[in-house]
């Protein structure tokens, strides 16, 4: 789903950009509104679960596969305005550092996932989540929400005048509609979790989230270092789109990330070097949320 430099018009890139920068601060000034001390910890914990479970691909079909983009469980778990402040954070580190997605294309990433999928994701359990309808609103908001990103995606390229015929643009949209049936299963099936641990998580997360940030945390470390070993290795649609219309290697990178895909490079086994990997992007996934949750705190209590 993470579009790399090189794959996008400059125009279109630019234009993302610009465009990113004040959602991203309005996002951000909403945020501040709500979040309390308190809960600085649990956009942390939340931001480093979501990051370990994007580490782990799972085959979709026609040699294609898929990983939880998570937009849609942020939204229920920290509220929208946060969660997109909590997924920019983890796209930027992932471009910056495991060089997965464009520092370019950052812009473009950050709208399709961060800010778009977020609330097409979170617009079902808003208009649902306290009915009969709740569970059926939880996982069409994780459907929503990798759907709606996978078209942006899909139309930027378009944009870029990358050649997709018919037939080609109908097989990607039915691969990543069955990324789009997975995100939400697996959206239900974690927020059922949480709520098995405490009931009220969701609903006032800000309130007894201790069980529950632990939980998120072992579960997190358990994806770093085990669940790696078990990941697809076929590409993702995005990549496979790429190969597919010849674009691939058009892919760039303005300089050499210090993990990239996701690899720390010193180890030697190929499973510890990414488990490796995914321990150092837990720390900084953690890191800057709880950096950016503090500075947004502060400010509100300013």
């Amino acid at each position: 789903m993470h579009i790399p430099d090189g794959f996008l018009a400059t125009p279109v890139w630019a234009t993302l950009d610009v465009a990113a920068a004040p959602a991203v601060g309005y996002l951000a000034r909403r945020a501040q509104q709500g979040l309390e001390q308190s809960k600085v910890p649990l956009l942390g914990v939340m931001g480093a679960f979501v990051f370990a479970a994007q580490m782990i691909n799972f085959p979709v079909g026609m040699g294609t596969s898929g990983h939880l983009v998570g937009a849609a469980l942020l939204a229920y778990t920290l509220g929208p305005a946060a969660a997109g402040v909590v997924l920019t954070a983890i796209l930027a580190v992932q471009a910056l550092v495991f060089q997965d997605g464009g520092v370019l294309a950052l812009g473009a990433n950050v709208i399709n996932m961060a800010i778009a999928g977020m609330l097409a994701g979170y617009l079902p359990m808003y208009l649902w989540g306290a009915g009969r309808r709740r569970r059926s609103a939880i996982f069409l908001g994780g459907f929503l929400s990798v759907l709606t990103a996978a078209v942006l995606a899909l139309s930027e390229l378009l944009l870029s005048g990358v050649a997709m015929p018919a037939a080609m643009l109908r097989i990607s949209l039915g691969l990543f509609a069955i990324s789009a049936v997975l995100e939400g299963a697996i959206t239900l099936a974690i927020v059922e979790a949480l709520e098995s641990i405490n009931p009220d998580f969701v609903r006032q997360p800000q309130r007894s989230a201790g069980w529950v940030m632990t939980g998120a945390g072992v579960a997190a470390i358990f994806l770093a270092v085990v669940g790696v070993a078990f990941a697809s290795t076929n590409p993702d649609g995005i990549w496979k789109l790429a190969d597919v219309t010849g674009i691939a290697p058009h892919a760039k990178s303005l300089f050499a990330a210090p993990l990239a895909d996701y690899q720390m490079g010193l180890l030697q086994s190929v499973w510890l070097r990414k488990a490796g990997a995914g321990l150092a992007g837990l720390g900084l996934i953690y890191g800057a949320c709880v950096l950016c949750g503090r500075l947004l705190a502060r400010q509100r209590g300013a």
